[in-house]
């Protein structure tokens, strides 16, 4: 099983993404002799999950049933653990298009967090490309090192457990992009510019404070980047539901009303709730939205 290639069978040791709808899913590892409790009851790995296709609809004890769903970087997103702070896919889509990125990119990274941004980096850059992830914390280091080799995409990523801001990505002069998500990204900047391929190579820093993007737009500017801009996305998601309008009166029903007989005056034509009552499909905003997340600063080294 690989988070970058995908698997009709369910095997032994693989992760899955046990999903019981939209709003309920989360992640298990398969495990010969296991058991996963549900609110539809248990899944006993053996029989109902290993040798079975991915996508299957597995029966639980209690007569409700699951879908067993392949591992995506988008679901891993939406069910991993976590350590740190994440990014979603609302960011991680724009962050993958504005820096160019496409198999065969040699990407840098800090820091690794749980990980979220990492497997989205990590599907679009193989299968000859690499991922160089740094981590200052050493135990997130070791557990995203141990995670990436669970997922079957270690020979596309290096784990390195180090300050970037004092020792930078360990590598020199052959990345195509660099990323940043750390407190103090203009401390790391100079770093960065060394990590870049000698022209053209990307770099985004993503901050939630505005006096981070200050600060690290004029690091930029010191080092020599261009093309620097500062973006934020923000998600609205509207519902489609049925409503009924009221047609107005514009006058003309009263000249009809006279043709064909209707009188005002008759309580049974009066105060019809359906009568100027019609049905439309509109989109409805939600009544909360997913507001700030971060800003994304991008920049081309000349």
């Amino acid at each position: 099983m690989s988070f970058v290639e995908y698997g009709d069978t369910i095997k032994d040791g693989d992760t899955a993404i046990v999903f019981l709808g939209h709003e309920s899913m989360f992640p298990v590892k398969v495990q010969h002799g296991s058991v996963t409790q549900t609110k539809y009851g248990v899944i006993r790995h053996s029989t109902d999950l290993i040798g079975k296709k991915y996508g299957s609809k597995v029966t639980c004890s209690k007569g409700g049933w699951v879908f067993i769903l392949h591992p995506t970087p988008e679901l891993w997103t939406m069910n991993l653990p976590h350590r740190t702070q994440i990014l979603y896919s609302t960011d991680i889509s724009i962050i993958t298009m504005m820096l160019e990125l496409k198999p065969g990119s040699i990407v840098c990274e800090s820091g690794t967090g749980s990980g979220s941004l990492s497997h989205a980096l990590i599907r679009t850059v193989a299968p000859t490309g690499h991922l160089y992830t740094v981590e200052f914390h050493q135990q997130r280091a070791e557990k995203a090192r141990e995670e990436f080799q669970e997922h079957g995409v270690e020979h596309l990523v290096t784990v390195t457990n180090q300050d970037v801001c004092k020792n930078g990505f360990g590598v020199s002069n052959i990345a195509d992009a660099v990323f940043l998500d750390i407190p103090s990204p203009w401390e790391a900047i100079g770093h960065a510019k060394s990590a870049l391929k000698a022209e053209g190579g990307r770099i985004c820093s993503f901050s939630p404070c505005i006096e981070q993007v200050q600060r690290t737009c004029l690091a930029m500017e010191e080092y020599g980047f261009t093309e620097i801009n500062t973006l934020e996305i923000l998600l609205r998601v509207y519902n489609v539901r049925t409503i009924s309008l009221q047609i107005p009166d514009l006058g003309k029903a009263a000249e009809d009303n006279s043709s064909t007989g209707f009188d005002s005056r008759n309580p049974s034509n009066q105060g019809s709730p359906c009568a100027n009552l019609q049905q439309f499909k509109s989109g409805v905003p939600l009544r909360e939205m997913v507001g700030h997340t971060g800003y994304l600063t991008f920049a081309t080294k000349s």
